[in-house]
């Protein structure tokens, strides 16, 4: 059975009923911008236009080519298959308020996401460490689905605990000698869960899970892949 507000609040009485005017204000902002369908796009920038040696040899065009292909593929495909699922009634709302409102869009934004695995697995000019981050934002989705059967796990957690391991990954591994980037996410991540618990349906327990399982998505791809 779906919970709603007033279950989750029964349930766990620290979740936020009534928020105010400035938490609803900052809780939707912060949950628009670092949606978790937008988070492959500002990786694959990073390692585009910020990493020092990532896209090295690439010309302006090739990046902008790359970008493009992973907005399309990753960001682009998803939500209009979400927007579909809802203007066909397969789903009750875009935020997928319910368990039951997020199968198909994970089920196809899985898709989307190990199709574009695949495409920049079988292009040898493109580095290992974006074809691993792929991987493992198709391993989080699909452990997402997964994880929805039993309770209403925070897509939101998930998607930044996919950055935060991604970037923990890079710098374990000797292919990120900056540490900026690594704080500047773990300090998106507390606003992140903190919005979400403002605003949402969820418990810390939904956020943290979600935040490991994208974490732990990112560390195996990167096993898999033999960065």
């Amino acid at each position: 059975m779906n919970r709603g507000k007033n279950d989750v609040a029964a349930v766990h009485p620290a979740y936020n009923t009534h928020p105010s005017v400035f938490e609803k204000v900052f809780g939707y902002t912060i949950s628009v911008v670092l949606h978790p369908i937008f988070i492959p796009l500002y990786v694959a920038y990073f390692l585009l236009y910020i990493h020092p040696n990532a896209f090295t040899g690439f010309s302006g065009y090739d990046k902008i080519k790359t970008l493009s292909i992973i907005g399309i593929n990753v960001v682009l495909f998803p939500l209009i298959a979400t927007l579909l699922s809802k203007a066909v009634g397969f789903i009750d709302s875009i935020q997928l308020h319910t368990r039951k409102d997020r199968i198909i869009p994970l089920i196809a934004s899985g898709i989307f996401f190990f199709w574009a695995y695949l495409v920049f697995k079988e292009q040898p000019q493109y580095p290992l460490m974006l074809v691993a981050f792929l991987l493992g934002i198709f391993l989080a989705s699909s452990a997402g689905l997964m994880a929805n059967i039993f309770f209403k796990v925070s897509l939101h957690g998930i998607g930044m605990g996919g950055w935060l391991g991604f970037f923990l990954a890079l710098i374990m591994h000797g292919e990120l000698y900056m540490a900026w980037p690594l704080a500047l996410v773990i300090a998106l991540t507390g606003l992140v869960a903190t919005a979400r618990l403002m605003i949402s349906s969820h418990t810390p327990r939904d956020i943290y899970y979600g935040i490991l399982i994208g974490l732990l998505s990112q560390w195996v791809a990167m096993l898999f892949t033999g960065i």
